[in-house]
């Protein structure tokens, strides 16, 4: 579409569907989304702005340039302006934040120490808090004077803002204007450090309960504040982003990205499995002799392949289920992979048991029948180990365990399957004849 078409549409859209606009950006090549993004009028370009992906708004301003990055983050809260700074070079994220004033800047420049998967790369900064030595009357005028987006709870700091408690807001309603509010303070307060990783703070807050949680930085300092519907989307973007990079996709490709974007992104883990696929297509080439001469193994390869790619996936969808949700404790992972390991071992042998029975009355020969049941129950029964372990040992690497898991699981099935099915073959050659 020409870009004054697509402009066109933009437009049309950006009065009352910002979000629209944004998922139509993320639609076309960066380069020609600057154009668009520029000529939009500025108090529409803004919300827009707001609403990419940070990845898409990083590879879109990067071809506006300094100046318009500029005007575009000055109208951004401060933690998605600093969202989009991450995907931007280092010279033109100085750029842009140099003419942002300075009270934004700094607090966008804080957001920036932090990685974006960490309570402090996803906190709000602005919060509202009280010195403890204040009396009732002066933390309710306080209250008052402050903006309504920042009250979660009553943060209570000391003279160097330092997080100390929390105050009930019943407690100081009730209080008289002159009583300190020193005694009512709380100081038993869950506080997460800036440094804590995102699925930490996720699992901190479902299982608390909370409305926000206070940050703090090593010296108890109050940072900020992370709420849920933050740390929900982050989790949610994070969990498909798994589902993509499981299959060799970009973790921040979209339903809409640009053909550029899904071939860069998509291209080198296809050649990947094209490496693999070779490695499978080998390990059959060792066993062609045999292949030549009974004509049905070829045919029943890929039963066996497939039946171990299934069970396979079916253990790893569960071990990056307890891996995401943190259910997998220190001490568990022998008894996971004991687990996985035996019950595909018994799904594999229930499995086999249908298997050569229609092998039986298709093919008649009880060599075919033994061969494909013990080699189903072989591949089955390996998969199940190798679903379980493969994101484990990712992890255990400090690799993100589900990068591509998917295609190693694949040849892993494929090239047990392949030996065992054809490995038994030339052992149960004479029963064959």
């Amino acid at each position: 579409m020409a870009i004054s078409a697509m402009e066109s549409v933009v437009r049309a859209l950006a009065g009352g569907h910002p979000s629209d606009v944004a998922r139509a950006l993320e639609a076309m090549n960066p380069k020609e989304a600057a154009k668009v993004l520029k000529r939009l009028p500025t108090k529409i370009s803004g919300g827009v702005t707001e609403r990419l992906a940070p990845s898409s708004a990083g590879a879109i301003l990067s071809r506006i340039g300094p100046e318009g990055t500029r005007d575009l983050l000055g109208q951004l809260p401060t933690r998605q302006a600093a969202a989009i700074l991450n995907h931007l070079e280092d010279a033109l994220r100085e750029a842009a934040l140099s003419g942002i004033v300075a009270d934004k800047a700094k607090g966008i420049r804080n957001l920036l120490q932090y990685p974006p998967d960490t309570a402090g790369g996803m906190m709000d900064p602005h919060v509202t808090s009280i010195r403890v030595d204040v009396t009732a009357e002066q933390a309710i005028a306080a209250v008052r004077r402050a903006r309504r987006q920042t009250l979660y709870y009553l943060y209570v700091t000391d003279r160097e803002d330092k997080l100390v408690g929390v105050l009930n807001i019943r407690e100081l309603l009730l209080a008289t204007p002159s009583d300190p509010i020193e005694p009512m303070v709380r100081r038993a307060l869950v506080t997460v450090p800036a440094t804590l990783r995102r699925d930490e703070v996720a699992s901190l807050i479902q299982s608390r309960r909370f409305v926000a949680l206070p940050v703090v930085d090593a010296e108890g300092y109050l940072l900020g504040v992370v709420k849920p519907d933050e740390i929900l989307t982050a989790m949610q973007e994070e969990a498909f982003g798994d589902l993509q990079k499981m299959v060799g996709a970009g973790h921040d490709e979209r339903a809409l990205s640009p053909v550029t974007t899904v071939v860069s992104k998509r291209l080198p883990w296809l050649y990947v499995n094209l490496g693999t696929a070779f490695l499978a297509a080998a390990v059959v080439g060792m066993f062609e002799d045999t292949i030549q001469k009974v004509t049905a193994l070829a045919v029943l390869l890929p039963v066996v392949a497939g039946q171990g790619g299934n069970t396979g996936a079916q253990s790893l969808a569960v071990v990056m289920r307890g891996l995401a949700l943190r259910e997998l404790v220190p001490g568990t992972t022998r008894r996971l992979l004991t687990k996985e390991t035996l019950a595909a071992l018994i799904n594999g042998l229930a499995v086999a048991v249908g298997t050569g029975l229609a092998v039986f009355l298709w093919d008649g020969r009880i060599g075919l029948v033994l061969i494909i049941v013990l080699a189903m129950v072989v591949n089955m029964g390996a998969a199940g180990l190798a679903g379980a372990a493969i994101p484990l040992l990712l992890q255990s690497l400090g690799r993100d365990p589900a990068q591509s898991a998917s295609i190693v699981l694949t040849t892993i099935t494929d090239v047990v399957g392949f030996a065992a099915f054809l490995g038994f073959a030339v052992l149960f050659m004479p029963l064959l004849g």
